[in-house]
């Protein structure tokens, strides 16, 4: 079971704009095979305000994969040209390519009070971490090992030996559960994507991510000692 609480109804008002709170970054990790990307869309489309990073990568495109949709594919000479140009928050070379995350579209979206979900492996999510102290991380877990090998045979698009090499990379990716804030299980896509939305709204609500101005102005100071004109929360 999913370890995150109730469900709580999706907002139907407007966005929080940059004047109220920056963005977050919310950070996904998971093993390949877990149905990290489905769920990740799923949120994407679900939740308001909610920008899906897109990484690049100098792998080759899976059947039905677009560029500029589920990544930007380079090959390695564009990439390393990016790569010194300092325009990654963190790159890595996984499984033999490489993958990374454009630096300027995600902190620009950031300072401008839209969330981000970044959905990134182990390895660059702890890069990530260092550099954003703020960022909310949730790590994503499959019903079992057994589950997990049964769907990388049925996706049949890698080889016995790839395969093989995911699942011992699984075991080594999971010791890392306690670099991250949340823990989801994954045995269930619709629970698990309720859960992961309350993770989201919730963490919107926190104390420390809320304009404090607002609610001063509103329910502390006096009206002759109030600064300004006062906003509406949406």
């Amino acid at each position: 079971m999913s370890m995150a609480a109730n469900a709580m109804p999706l907002p139907s008002g407007p966005v929080r704009s940059s004047t109220e709170r920056r963005g977050i970054l919310f950070i996904i990790s998971a093993p390949s095979g877990t149905g990290k990307t489905t769920l990740c869309k799923q949120l994407a489309s679900n939740i308001p305000g909610l920008w899906h990073s897109i990484s690049y990568t100098t792998r080759k495109p899976r059947p039905g994969e677009e560029h500029g949709r589920e990544y930007f594919f380079a090959d390695e000479a564009t990439f390393q040209a990016m790569i010194d140009r300092h325009e990654f928050v963190e790159w890595a070379r996984v499984y033999g390519h490489l993958y990374g995350t454009p630096r300027k579209t995600l902190t620009d979206k950031i300072d401008q009070g839209i969330d981000v979900l970044l959905e990134i492996d182990v390895q660059g999510a702890l890069q990530v971490k260092k550099k954003f102290d703020d960022a909310v991380s949730v790590f994503i877990l499959p019903p079992s090992m057994t589950i997990l090998r049964q769907r990388l045979l049925a996706r049949a698009s890698d080889s016995s030996d790839e395969i093989q090499r995911r699942l011992q990379k699984v075991k080594e990716e999971v010791w890392s559960y306690r670099e991250y804030a949340y823990i989801v299980k994954n045995d269930d896509l619709t629970r698990s994507l309720r859960d992961l939305e309350n993770i989201f709204l919730g963490e919107r609500l926190r104390t420390k991510r809320l304009n404090m101005a607002w609610i001063e102005n509103n329910f502390i100071l006096d009206d002759d000692a109030k600064p300004g004109d006062r906003k509406d929360l949406p």
